[in-house]
């Protein structure tokens, strides 16, 4: 399967998966200085991969006919800054944005989240008005990176973000591990609004705990899964 090809599948997984309605989001791909992206307002069920737009990460200009997604400019600045990351997935799934439109960091509450993200799940400042009335989806890729950089959080042991007001955004080194990062984060926002909902006053998991889970699976010494040959 090609980049494309690849691409396409992820977003109509994405759009299989529930974690997206109508046309709130999108999957896109990196392959060396290229990325790809689905064309603005089309119905994904009437998309070939053909139809797939191929963006140039070091001028932003895009080849064929086609104009691509809205949101093609924040996916540009992460694989501008993160040349580390591979896919990245934008959506707007219920309880994700729940969070984001309360512009509430998601607290690791549990050690499914901690397998996963190295912390909590962040959100970001709200844009002004002087950002919104710009280069508004620009911007948007500009203040998920200043969120990051000023937690001082590794992109892939933070694989996911909320934009405050909007929505969702998680990364990978391939378009597949964001779509299961997209995946994961609706879970674990829906699990702590229910953990939250039973004990308001729960404190966050412990940083030993913390540690034990996210490194096991994601550090040097990782023992987690089956070694490849």
């Amino acid at each position: 399967m090609n980049s494309k090809e690849r691409t396409l599948n992820n977003n109509l997984i994405i759009l299989e998966k529930g974690l997206v309605i109508e046309s709130f989001g999108n999957a896109s791909s990196r392959d060396d200085d290229i990325f790809y992206i689905k064309p603005s307002g089309v119905n994904l069920m009437k998309m070939k991969s053909t139809h797939m737009v191929s963006v140039r990460i070091h001028d932003g200009k895009y080849l064929g006919k086609m104009q691509p997604s809205s949101d093609t400019p924040t996916h540009l600045e992460l694989y501008k800054k993160f040349p580390e990351i591979g896919g990245i997935v934008h959506t707007h799934s219920v309880y994700a944005t729940a969070w984001a439109q309360a512009v509430k960091p998601i607290p690791c509450l549990g050690t499914t989240h901690a397998d996963y993200w190295h912390g909590e799940v962040p959100t970001t400042r709200e844009l002004s008005d002087k950002e919104i009335n710009g280069a508004y989806e620009k911007e948007t890729g500009k203040v998920i990176i200043e969120t990051l950089n000023n937690l001082n959080f590794d992109p892939l042991d933070c694989p996911g973000i909320l934009v405050a007001c909007h929505g969702s955004f998680t990364w990978g080194k391939t378009i597949e591990d964001a779509v299961k990062h997209a995946e994961l984060l609706e879970c674990i926002a829906r699990m702590a609004w229910m953990t939250k909902s039973i004990n308001p006053g729960i404190d966050p998991l412990s940083e030993s705990l913390l540690d034990r889970h996210f490194y096991r699976k994601h550090g040097p010494d990782a023992y987690y899964g089956q070694k490849s040959e």
